[in-house]
């Protein structure tokens, strides 16, 4: 029995006035794993819910097959419901097709090969037992203990309710849920939210042998390139979103190389019509008819005229009707993508035999333990560990943000920088455009505008800092930092919420330029491509606690 196919077509989607999804169209086949990417507010999120049902699209269709399943739809259980609740409705499915495999069986076996019946019921037991090996259902118990162990959960007990687990474990156990089902088609919005590095290369080992169809929009670098077959990029193109073939790696070349045909034939389109506009104008206002004459030419004037004005005329008529063919279908001007465009991140420090900071024997408790760490005047380290291990309390030691026991030396005036995972600002109905002056001062702004840093559109400067989504406030708290470049930046997971092509831009950004840099990141695509030093912290003793994230208060 094939599995079904999930197809769009047409799909328009607007909200807020704006359209999001402008007729965009999809067929994702069975075996097909397609990603979605893109800069935020493109529609990805918006695409999944509409392919899911959860939206209805103002124009187009969707044909989705029975068998569904989506990440944000997977939890319709209260906060007093088990672990072991949700995972008897993830089985369910798998032991009503063993039930009904059993019940064929028995039915069959009553009933005669010439029977007139007999035909529908061995069609229909057909039909169960590869819908039941589609889904593995005689496996379902194994698997789900494996997937639970695999994603992290294997130790959690089946009788604790929903409210007692981590907002992290409730996205991992519905995930675990997903990949116990099995659907025919599977839509996930950033799986690999609240993953570890084992249960993100789980996940993908999982992803990969689904039969049936996966569509997913994730920000995750590492994981587009190991499980998907496609990529789909929703930024504006010259004919709308555009489909790659290959995984993350094949489509950035692909993707530089239409980009740059896109130019190239704007630019083309663009000299050709000057020079349209110029023929069908300029050359028969030069050419008129009533042009004096000169002495050589009197004697023949009228034919010669006339015959040159023919001529002309006929030229211009072509260059008229090739004017207005091209005026109409003429592509669209690329438009200008977010390009991150800061200088150097961080300010050169004076050299000197003191690093810019030192830690020896510190210890935040439940949170940290570090015996030593030195960050030098032009240091690049990367801070990698487990959930829990302490990167972001090791960022807001070197801040001054958090006290700790033990021995922590700063050079004098030594100016930071932090960026936390979670961007505050204090006044949220403030504009982005005067957020942003108030805080770098007005002769700041005026020397490094916002639009100039490539992390914010000119569309968005003036919305109030609260409509902004996680990932624009993101952008916003990183300019704030980068256009006024401090000593020592620290950066707590810059890549989450960002677009995949703007975490290439600042990943390379971080590895030049003068002062010192310390990045905390989960990051796998940017901690394979890491050039400087690297500490792997472990987790430290007692329960863990996250720093207090730090607002704004522009």
């Amino acid at each position: 029995m094939p599995q079904p196919a999930l197809l769009a077509h047409d799909v328009v989607r607007s909200l807020g006035g704006r359209r999001v999804l402008d007729g965009v169209s999809l067929t994702a086949s069975p075996g097909h794993r397609i990603g979605l990417i893109g800069e935020n507010g493109v529609g990805k999120s918006t695409l999944l819910r509409v392919l899911a049902g959860v939206d209805e699209p103002d124009a187009g269709s969707v044909t989705r097959p029975g068998d569904l399943g989506f990440l944000h739809q997977e939890m319709p259980f209260d906060a007093a419901s088990s672990l072991a609740s949700v995972l008897d409705e993830a089985l369910r499915e798998a032991r009503e097709d063993l039930a009904e495999l059993d019940r064929l069986g028995e039915e069959l076996a009553r009933v005669p090969e010439d029977h007139p019946g007999h035909g529908e019921l061995l069609d229909a037991y057909g039909r169960r037992l590869e819908q039941a090996q589609d889904r593995e259902s005689w496996d379902a118990d194994r698997r789900a203990a494996l997937v639970l162990d695999g994603l992290g959960l294997g130790a959690v007990g089946h009788d604790r309710t929903l409210g007692s687990l981590s907002g992290g474990q409730r996205g991992r156990l519905a995930l675990a849920a997903l990949l116990v089902r099995r659907p025919s088609a599977l839509l996930l919005d950033e799986p690999t939210n609240h993953l570890d590095d084992g249960a993100a290369a789980f996940l993908e080992e999982q992803i990969r042998d689904l039969p049936g169809t996966v569509v997913l929009a994730s920000h995750d670098r590492a994981f587009l390139d190991a499980v998907c077959t496609d990529l789909i990029d929703l930024d504006p193109a010259v004919d709308g979103p555009v489909r790659y073939g290959g995984n993350y790696s094949a489509y950035l070349s692909q993707k530089r190389a239409e980009r740059e045909r896109w130019e190239r034939r704007y630019a083309e389109e663009q000299e050709e019509l000057a020079g349209l506009r110029h023929s069908a104008g300029v050359t028969a206002h030069l050419v008129a008819p009533d042009r004096g004459r000169r002495d050589n030419e009197k004697m023949g004037y009228g034919h010669r005229a006339g015959r040159v004005q023919n001529q002309i005329s006929r030229r211009v008529r072509n260059a008229t009707r090739r004017l207005e063919e091209l005026e109409r279908t003429q592509v669209a001007e690329p438009s200008r993508p977010l390009r991150f465009a800061a200088g150097d991140l961080a300010a050169p420090a004076e050299e000197g035999p003191r690093p810019l900071v030192s830690l020896r024997d510190v210890r935040v408790p439940g949170r940290l333990a570090l015996d030593g760490l030195e960050v030098t005047t032009t240091d690049r380290l990367l801070v990698t560990g487990g959930n829990g291990a302490g990167k972001s309390t090791l960022l807001a030691v070197l801040a001054g943000r958090l006290a700790a026991d033990g021995e922590v030396h700063r050079r004098r005036r030594l100016t930071v920088g932090l960026l936390t995972q979670d961007t505050v600002f204090e006044r949220p109905g403030r504009t982005v455009r005067d957020t942003y002056e108030l805080s770098v001062g007005s002769p700041r702004a005026e020397k490094v505008p916002l639009g100039s840093l490539g992390l914010m559109h000119e569309a968005d400067l003036d919305k109030p800092v609260g409509q902004l989504s996680v990932g624009q406030r993101r952008r916003l708290a990183l300019a704030l930092l980068v256009a006024r470049p401090p000593q020592l930046l620290l950066l707590d997971e810059p890549t989450n919420h960002l677009s995949p092509r703007l975490c290439d831009e600042l990943e390379e950004a971080l590895g030049t330029g003068p002062g010192a840099i310390v990045v905390a990141s989960h990051d796998r695509w940017l901690r394979r491509r890491w050039q400087g030093r690297e500490i792997r912290l472990a987790p430290g003793r007692g329960p863990r606690k996250e720093a207090e994230p730090a607002g704004f208060r522009a």
